[in-house]
């Protein structure tokens, strides 16, 4: 396989907000697939306070190559000041999928302009 797939984390505040980067990112081709996962707590150091709220985790599949472009999307649309975006390579998969990845993260010619 030529594009290296990766599974990228985030986390976002709200239903809304998640919906929207998740939009955001499957229609300029940044990710092939989101998955809006259920809300979970969080709880983190910030600024020196300890936090506790609840967030709306995406799972998100793109590839190394897209993924200049899907962090710039999402920092675009996320409204934390920093947020969370983890990327880990995923080594192994079924094909047929790896390849459906790499397809739907490639900008067809006549998009790129």
């Amino acid at each position: 396989m030529s594009e290296k797939t990766l599974l990228v984390l985030t986390n976002l505040p709200d239903r809304d907000s998640a919906q929207r980067v998740a939009d955001a990112l499957i229609e300029s081709r940044a990710a092939a697939c989101v998955n809006i996962m259920a809300a979970c707590s969080s709880v983190y150091r910030w600024q020196g306070k300890i936090e506790t709220i609840s967030e709306i985790p995406l799972l998100i599949k793109t590839t190394r190559a897209a993924y200049p472009h899907l962090e710039a999307t999402i920092r675009a649309h996320h409204p934390y000041e920093l947020p969370e975006i983890i990327a880990v390579p995923v080594d192994i998969g079924f094909p047929g999928y790896l390849q459906w990845v790499a397809q739907e993260t490639q900008i067809p010619e006549n998009e790129g302009n």
